[in-house]
């Protein structure tokens, strides 16, 4: 490296350098991309992109022009970023399902609430609306401060200084660099009505302007369904969430039958997806309760819930549809925006209210001002006309005779410079008897509108009595009815799914390679072995159960799934494999399969002797994979997965070396999750067998053969001892299996 290079260098510590520029790049982000101006509620690129419009004369009585042009200018000239998010932007801006107020009239395919994207830029074409020519009133009238683009070669407004609420009225939402803004769309009459208020009174409570603005008020409609106080405390600090539901009602149908109507669905849900969603419920059948969802939308929205049966309970299929689906979504509130110095925060509704108003007045007076200006730089030429036709024909004179008229006439009629030129600069036609009255009467009016405009910028109380006269005619232009209706209702409650559920009984059965089905009906024993199973498949485990049950899956890694009755596989066939239903790795064991009672109690064990209890509800999964219940070590897996009966006091356990220990059962927890404890100490081998039983009834065993014979031993003395303990050989007659039953 030569040594002119080596002198450019800065040496500088890594982290430091990198925060320098981590926090220049996340200053960047918010102030110039993510988060919106509070004067006029735009980000730069949609500020950017109505302006390129309007320099394309684009309005609206004008004709339309392709998409591509407006895109290709703004990154040509002030927006040098991708064109597509430039594309994207202008689409949003477009769309009366996403804007309550629209600024761009876009001809073509831009999009539906389907969710389908909008057509290519080649092929749309665009222009503006009256909304977006009100937000860019005033730009030629000094209202607001230019800065030049990003290359130097133009100029852009650094805000619109148009009398429209933008912000609250359409709402906005971004995500920067350690905050994020999401503001909800909103009334314009409620935010005039309001902000006129506000203009009254600067010092009124925030909850006072709630009765002017409801909350928020969606282009998609839908209603809002929490309560005044709970939208008023989002207000008055700035964040929060509102509850949005779908407008549903319900139509009676000839012959008793009805079906819900959709109508209108929450802001920002896709129709095609939210169909799909209530699509899966009724495949899944977890919401056994409906039949059917049609789709009968043209350019409204229309969608059709049919029950199952007429006898169904339409608030408790509506409760859980508002559960289950995004038919009720929660919309956020953030309302953090940069303010007239570029500084993000988050305000209240009040705060953004009066910083619009404090805005518009300064809009108000730098109008008055520069229009003062202009009035005064016409009057200076007026007057120098008038002085012309005083004195017409020595002007007339001056300029056929001298060779510098303007010198000569500046000295002999105290005409200033401007004056002069203009009156050298006048038309033969203009000089005639009747354009001096009119030139009178123009500086009279100039005169008095001087004064009043004076006036306005002398006296704060008439810029609110003008503002206020202003914001009226705003809202006879654009005010229109509210769209999302307001009515409190409660949280969506829990549905009782088994309550839904048709109760049946059926005869769960697993064979040996993991097919699970459950027939109709409670079969004996006999019948199940006599049903056709897949080549060198057996019975494993079968039990009767009803629909209604919920049934735990214990495998050998010490996870559990649940499955549900009514949704087991037909006994037509084989059935199907359990791993369809679940997420079973194929070289784990099913080591026990069982009906859950809400009060039941679960004996656990791994084959290293570690074990506990527990209850119901530790064993139920809400998902396919499952949950873990005992963790086992390595080399180790559950081995027994026994239900303690409820008399239950004493746990006998016999391990593979044939040594049997009883010990009470309350010397094993009850856990949620673990390992367990010790139950036998084994020098080889390990655990074989364990069982929970009433020591007053003694240990019972099967004899074997084909008798179906028992035998109980009541006198268990020898073989009583502390959990941990290494046992004693069983008595004489106990199974070689090593198994209780």
């Amino acid at each position: 490296m030569a040594d002119s290079d080596v002198s450019t260098v800065i040496e500088t510590p890594f982290d430091a350098a990198l925060s320098e520029r981590y926090l220049v790049y996340a200053l960047s982000t918010i102030t110039a991309r993510s988060l919106p101006d509070v004067r006029d509620g735009l980000k730069p690129v949609h500020r950017r992109l109505l302006w390129a419009m309007r320099l394309l004369r684009l309005d609206p009585a004008g004709a339309y022009k392709k998409s591509a042009r407006v895109v290709g200018d703004v990154i040509g000239k002030y927006h040098p970023h991708g064109d597509q998010s430039v594309y994207d932007a202008m689409v949003r801006l477009a769309q009366d399902f996403a804007l309550r107020y629209p600024l761009v009239d876009g001809q073509g395919n831009f999009g539906n609430i389907d969710g389908d994207n909008a057509a290519a830029y080649r092929y749309t074409e665009a222009r503006l609306t009256v909304v977006a020519m009100q937000l860019m009133t005033g730009l030629d009238e000094g209202t607001v401060d230019f800065r030049p683009t990003y290359n130097g070669e133009e100029e852009e407004p650094e805000v619109f200084p148009g009398l429209f609420p933008n912000l609250l009225a359409n709402g906005a939402s971004g995500i920067a660099v350690g905050m994020a803004t999401s503001i909800p769309p909103h009334n314009v009459g409620e935010l005039i009505d309001a902000a006129e208020r506000l203009i009254d009174d600067p010092k009124v409570d925030d909850r006072v302007l709630m009765q002017f603005v409801k909350g928020p008020d969606f282009p998609t409609g839908g209603v809002l369904v929490d309560d005044e106080d709970v939208i008023a405390r989002a207000y008055v600090s700035g964040r929060g969430s509102f509850r949005l539901r779908a407008k549903v009602e319900k139509i009676s149908e000839k012959g008793g039958g009805w079906h819900l109507l959709v109508s209108e669905i929450p802001y920002g849900v896709q129709k095609a997806k939210l169909i799909e969603e209530i699509a899966g419920l009724i495949a899944d059948k977890k919401l056994p309760i409906l039949a059917d969802v049609r789709d009968e939308s043209d350019e409204q929205v229309r969608l059709v819930l049919e029950p199952r049966a007429r006898t169904v309970d339409p608030d408790l299929l509506l409760e859980s549809l508002f559960r289950l689906t995004d038919l009720e979504i929660r919309f956020p509130l953030n309302l953090n925006v940069l303010d007239a110095t570029r500084t993000p925060g988050v305000m209240s509704l009040k705060e953004a209210l009066a910083a619009w108003l404090s805005f518009q007045i300064d809009v108000l007076v730098r109008r008055s001002q520069v229009r003062i200006g202009k009035i005064d730089d016409r009057i200076e030429l007026l007057d120098g006309f008038l002085v012309a036709y005083l004195n017409l024909d020595r002007v007339i004179e001056i300029i056929r005779t001298e060779d510098e008229p303007k010198a000569v006439m500046m000295a002999e009629f105290s005409l200033t410079d401007r004056q002069a030129e203009a009156i050298l600069n006048m038309r033969l036609r203009s000089l005639r008897k009747l354009e001096e009255m009119e030139i009178a009467k123009e500086r009279a009016a100039l005169a008095k509108e001087r004064e009043d405009l004076a006036k306005l910028i002398e006296s704060p109380a008439r810029q609110r009595t003008r503002l206020k006269r202003d914001l009226q005619a705003l809202k006879d232009k654009f005010g229109d009815p509210r769209r999302t209706q307001i009515e409190a209702a409660a949280v969506a409650r829990e549905i009782d799914w088994s309550a839904m559920i048709e109760k049946e009984p059926i005869t769960v059965i697993l064979s040996q390679r993991g097919w699970i089905r459950a027939m109709k009906g409670h079969l004996a024993l006999d019948q199940v072995e006599d049903l056709k199973w897949r080549e060198g498949d057996g019975p494993f485990i079968h039990f009767h159960a009803q629909t209604t049950d919920r049934l735990a899956l214990f495998a050998s890694n010490g996870r559990v799934y649940t499955l549900a009755g009514d949704k087991l596989p037909s006994a037509r066939g084989f059935g199907e494999p359990v791993r369809l239903l679940i997420d079973l790795d194929a070289e784990v064991d099913i080591v026990q399969l069982s009906t859950i009672r809400p009060d039941m109690k679960l004996l656990l064990a791994s084959s290293d002797g570690k074990g506990f209890v527990a209850t119901a509800d530790s064993t139920l999964a809400e998902t396919r994979k499952g949950k873990q219940l005992v963790n086992v070590r390595p080399g180790s897996r559950v081995a027994v997965v026994r239900p303690i009966p409820a008399n239950a006091d004493a746990v006998a356990v016999v391990g593979e070396n044939r040594k049997l220990l009883v010990f009470p059962l309350s010397e094993l927890p009850e856990l949620a999750r673990g390992q367990g404890v010790t139950l036998q100490r084994y020098r080889d081998g390990g655990l074989s067998d364990i069982i929970a039983f009433a020591l007053a009834d003694g240990l019972s065993w099967a004899l074997g053969g084909e008798t179906g014979r028992m035998r109980t031993e009541t006198d268990l003395t020898p073989w009583r001892a502390a959990r941990g303990a290494a046992g004693r050989m069983p008595p004489i007659g106990f199974p070689r299996s090593n198994r209780f039953a």
